[in-house]
Parts: structure tokens; C-alpha cells; sequence
């Protein structure tokens, strides 16, 4: 059985929510997910022994969180290149976190890229077009592990 890591950046919850949302779908195609705040990777190491890997983190002006471009230098080092991925994050005006976290997937550790960077605007986590989109990375996941 395959097992996904999702690794999140949340200012005021609604990116931990979306995690939430992708590790719920994941599992319901009977896969294995652990979801961490971006704060417990504290190492390289800690990326390792993941057959899938999807990072998310909300927009603060119009960057990733801190934090999370952080642990994406430390992730550099570890090996995930081929690993299927995905991004994703919540914005309030530009959205620009989810994208650049999926352009260092992509071209800087060769991630396969399942999708587009999944981008969801503040209070839209209900919408019928964003669960679909949840469905769809998580049967792509899915599928690649």
C-alpha cells in the first residue's frame, strides 16, 4: 500500500483544512497519508520512506509562508525526484504560494507533477468545483503510488 505525505503552511487554519480535505481523499482510495504542519519537518530525513508527496501553503504577501519555502530548501536534499506530487494552498487576493511551491516541485526536485497547483480562494474550501478538484488529485495520487 502506498503512503502520501502532505506537509502544510496555514496562517488562520483554511490551508490546514485543505490538507485535511486531500489527506480524507486519499484515504478513501486506500491509501496511507500522514498530514504535518510544515513546523514538525525539522530535517531532511524526516521527507524520507514517502511514495507521494503533496506541499501546500497560503498566501502572505503574495509569497509562500516562511516556514514552508524553508523547509522546501531543506527538502532539496532528499531525494524526491520521480515521487509523484501535487501543491496546493489557500489566498486571499493572489494565490502566487501554490504555484511556486509546484514550479520547485517540478523543476527543481523532478517531482512528477500530478495537475495544476491547486488554488483555492478564502471561503471557497465548500464549493462543488474545489471539492472535485480535491477528488481529482487524490485519485491521481492515488493511482501513481
Amino acid at each position: 500500500m502506498g503512503k502520501a505525505l502532505i506537509v502544510y503552511a496555514s496562517r488562520s487554519g483554511g490551508t490546514k483544512r485543505l490538507a485535511q480535505m486531500l489527506a480524507d481523499e486519499i484515504k478513501a482510495q486506500g491509501k496511507e497519508v500522514e498530514v504535518k504542519p510544515v513546523a514538525k519537518i525539522k530535517s531532511k530525513d524526516e521527507l524520507k520512506g514517502y511514495d507521494a508527496y503533496l506541499f501546500g501553503s497560503a498566501t502572505y504577501h503574495g509569497s509562500m509562508i516562511q516556514a514552508m519555502k524553508k523547509m522546501l530548501f531543506m527538502a532539496e536534499g532528499a531525494g524526491l525526484g520521480g515521487k509523484p506530487g501535487a501543491a496546493f494552498g489557500l489566498y486571499g487576493w493572489s494565490g502566487e504560494a501554490p504555484k511556486r511551491i509546484y514550479d520547485t516541485m517540478k523543476n527543481i526536485f523532478k517531482m512528477e507533477m500530478v495537475g495544476d497547483p491547486l488554488r483555492v480562494k478564502t471561503g471557497e474550501l465548500g464549493n462543488p468545483d474545489v471539492k472535485k478538484k480535491i477528488e481529482e488529485i487524490a485519485k491521481e495520487i492515488a493511482k501513481r503510488i
